[in-house]
C-alpha cells in the first residue's frame, strides 16, 4: 500500500476500540491546504508529524493531539486490514483509480474517503441505476421494483441498494435472476454478507461495524450517487430512510429521481419537489429528467 493512502486510512477509518474520531473529507482537505501553505518544520519529511507541528499550522492543543493519535494507529490498522482481507475485505480509497467515479463527481466533500469492498469487485467502475422504496411494499410496489431490477439487467447495467427488505431486495433479486449483477451498501457489517457471484457489498467507513439507524440513514447518499438514476419503487410521505434519501438527493441533485406514480401521498409528494413520475418501465433511455420533457 502506498504511504498516502496508508495515511488516509490512518487519518479517516475508524478502527473498532479507538475513541479517536476520524477526519472528514473537508477536514483532511483542510489539513493538506494549511500543510501545503505552511510546510512543517524540520528539514526530515519523512519524520513523524508531531503536535507542535500541528499547533503551528494553526491547530488548538486538543485538534493536535487527536490528529497525532490517529497517525499513531499504525499497528492497529495493519492488524485490522490483515483481519478484513483474512475475510475477503479490502479497503478502496479516495487515492485508489478503482474509487467509484460517481461518488467522487456527485457526492464532493460528502464523499467517503474510504470504502470497504466485498465481493466482485469489476463493479466498481460499473454504470448503476440505483433503486429504492419502503420496506412493505403493496402489490403495484411490489411489481415495479421487480419490473425496474429485471429491465437494469437486460439494458446491461448495474443495479444499485441498501440491500433492505421490500423494494431492495425485490429488485435486486430480479435483476439477478435476470442475468444482472448488484451494488449493495448494507447498513450493516459486512461480516454478515455472504459472498454472492456477481454481486459487491460496499461499506462507508468500518466494515464491523454493526447495524444502526444512524449508520442506515447516512448510506443514503452513497446509494441515491452510486445511480446515474434513481428509482424509488415506493415511498411513505414524510417519513423513513426512503424519504430522507429520496428529498436529500432532490435538494442537493446526486442523480435524477423517478418515482412510480402509484398516486399515493408519497409519489405526489416526490413529485411536487422534482421527481420525475412513471408509470411502467420500458428502457432506462425513458427516464428523462422533468426538464427534458417537452
Amino acid at each position: 500500500m502506498r504511504a498516502a493512502e496508508e495515511g488516509l486510512l490512518l487519518l479517516c477509518c475508524q478502527l473498532p476500540g479507538q475513541t479517536e474520531k476520524p477526519l472528514t473529507l473537508a477536514q483532511l482537505r483542510e489539513l493538506g491546504k494549511r500543510a501545503r501553505a505552511f510546510g512543517l518544520a524540520g528539514s526530515d519529511p519523512m519524520r513523524d508529524v508531531t503536535a507542535a507541528d500541528l499547533r503551528r499550522l494553526g491547530y488548538a492543543e486538543d485538534e493536535a493531539q487527536r490528529i497525532t493519535a490517529l497517525l499513531g494507529r499504525e499497528e492497529a490498522l495493519r492488524a485490522y486490514l490483515c483481519a478484513a482481507e483474512a475475510r475477503g475485505i479490502f479497503p478502496v480509497t479516495r487515492l485508489d483509480a478503482r474509487f467509484p467515479a460517481r461518488l467522487r463527481q456527485s457526492l464532493g466533500a460528502l464523499c467517503p474517503a474510504v470504502l470497504f469492498a466485498k465481493g466482485d469487485m469489476a463493479l466498481l467502475a460499473a454504470r448503476c441505476v440505483s433503486v429504492v422504496g419502503s420496506r412493505a411494499l403493496t402489490a403495484s410496489g411490489q411489481a415495479f421494483a421487480e419490473q425496474a431490477g429485471h429491465m437494469i439487467a437486460k439494458a446491461g447495467l448495474v443495479l444499485s441498494s441498501g440491500g433492505a427488505a421490500g423494494a431492495d431486495t425485490a429488485a435486486q433479486l430480479a435483476c439477478l435472476s435476470a442475468g444482472g449483477a448488484a451494488v449493495v451498501f448494507p447498513a450493516g457489517s459486512l461480516l454478515d454478507c455472504e459472498a454472492r457471484e456477481n454481486v459487491l457489498y460496499l461499506s462507508e467507513q468500518a466494515y464491523d461495524q454493526p447495524f444502526s439507524a444512524q449508520r442506515a440513514l447516512a448510506r443514503n447518499r452513497l446509494i441515491h450517487a452510486m445511480g446515474e438514476k434513481v428509482l424509488v419503487a415506493q415511498c411513505t410521505c414524510g417519513r423513513g430512510g426512503t424519504w430522507e434519501g429520496t428529498t436529500e438527493n432532490l435538494r442537493r441533485g446526486y442523480s435524477p429521481v423517478f418515482v412510480h406514480d402509484d398516486g399515493s401521498d408519497g409519489a405526489g409528494a416526490l413529485i411536487a419537489r422534482g421527481a420525475g413520475p412513471v408509470k411502467t418501465l420500458t428502457t432506462p433511455d425513458q427516464l428523462q429528467p422533468m426538464q427534458l420533457h417537452f
